[in-house]
C-alpha cells in the first residue's frame, strides 16, 4: 500500500502531543516503562526528556517534530510493515520518519529486546 498525498499531509498537520498518549498507553498495557518509550524516541530523534515534553507543550506537528530531530543514522535500518505501509517503500521523507517512530514503538510493546530496537 502506498500512502495518498492526503495521508502525507495528515502525517504533516498532526501533533505529536496527540500521538504521545497513545504510545505511553500501548507501551504500559504490555509491561514496558515510559523511560524505555523515551529511550527510543531519543534514539530515533536526539531528544531527551526534557525536549520532548517541550514539543509536547508546543503541540508542535511531526512536521516541526522531525524538522527539528536528529534522526539517527542507522533510522533506515528500521523496515517491516506498519499500520499497513511497508516502511522502506515509503516516498515521503516525513511520512516514513513518522512510521519509524511508529514502528520502534510497536517494537517496544511487543517485547523486542532493546539493543533490536535501536539497532
Amino acid at each position: 500500500m502506498k500512502p495518498t498525498a492526503e495521508h502525507n499531509e495528515r502525517m504533516e498537520k498532526l501533533t505529536f502531543s496527540s500521538v504521545y498518549p497513545h504510545y505511553i498507553t500501548k507501551v504500559l498495557k504490555k509491561g514496558r516503562t515510559i523511560e524505555e518509550l523515551h529511550q527510543v524516541i531519543e534514539w530515533l530523534t536526539g531528544f531527551d526528556d526534557i525536549k520532548i515534553q517541550e514539543l509536547i507543550d508546543e503541540e508542535a506537528t511531526f512536521k516541526t517534530f522531525f524538522q527539528k530531530a536528529k534522526l539517527n543514522p542507522n533510522a533506515n535500518l528500521i523496515t517491516g510493515v506498519i499500520c499497513g505501509y511497508r516502511i522502506e517503500e515509503i516516498e515521503n521523507p516525513l511520512t516514513q520518519q513518522v512510521r519509524y517512530l511508529d514502528k520502534l514503538v510497536d517494537e517496544l510493546a511487543k517485547g523486542r529486546k532493546m539493543d533490536k530496537i535501536l539497532r
